[in-house]
């Protein structure tokens, strides 16, 4: 017999357009990123990393200015919350679980560290070169090439660590995180508050930032 008094799941939008739009961006970016540097295609290449260096500016922003649920503060957590998480100790809420967080900050990082490292590459015979490659030495910019390379291997095994946690929510948990960076919503089995959205004016003011610095760093 059914229990009609359990409480009806409660539909909360958890993820903003522009949220959900860069992680996808991002995707996209590191895919064509990855076939391009594969193919030989290096000017297309440094365009694909113009484009993930903007993406990855604007994430930041939108970290410390954004929706409720993209800022930092609301889902980075200290090792006593991850711990507790592990234990089964954590009430569901909007946004990132504290493992999940750790995975979003760790591919933030690779990123912005892998893009960092572009910028100042340079390649064997010095034609294709990054946009700031000027600013160092020809062994400096040569060292920033091999690790752009070795870390991008780190990187797709982040990746890779991603994917399958994402299918183990599903297939374990029943937690629809894919389907959730699509629409932008789940549904929580208690109440819980919408969380706040942030303002057009700090959007557009995002934009127009992450624009000026990637613009700024690619005339070098």
């Amino acid at each position: 017999m059914s229990d009609e008094s359990a409480p009806s799941p409660t539909r909360v939008r958890v993820w903003d357009v522009p949220t959900r739009l860069v992680h996808w961006l991002v995707v996209l970016g590191v895919g064509f990123s990855w076939w391009t540097a594969e193919t030989g295609r290096l000017e297309w290449h440094r365009w694909s990393g113009y484009l993930l260096f903007g993406l990855v500016l604007f994430r930041i922003y939108w970290g410390l200015f954004g929706s409720a649920t993209a800022r930092f503060r609301s889902f980075v957590r200290g090792p006593r919350t991850v711990w507790n998480y592990l234990r089964g100790r954590w009430v569901a809420q909007p946004g990132h679980n504290p493992l999940g967080a750790l995975s979003v900050l760790a591919l933030l990082i690779l990123l912005a560290l892998q893009i960092g490292l572009g910028l100042f590459a340079v390649d064997v015979d010095g034609i294709e070169s990054g946009p700031l490659s000027a600013h160092v030495s020809f062994e400096t910019g040569r060292a920033a090439a091999q690790w752009h390379d070795t870390l991008f291997k780190v990187l797709q095994a982040v990746i890779a660590l991603h994917i399958v946690a994402i299918a183990w929510y599903r297939l374990a948990r029943g937690e629809k995180l894919f389907g959730a960076m699509l629409h932008g919503h789940r549904d929580f089995p208690l109440p819980v508050p919408q969380p706040a959205k942030a303002s057009l004016l700090r959007l557009v003011i995002g934009i127009v930032v992450a624009a000026l610095l990637t613009w700024i760093a690619t005339r070098g």
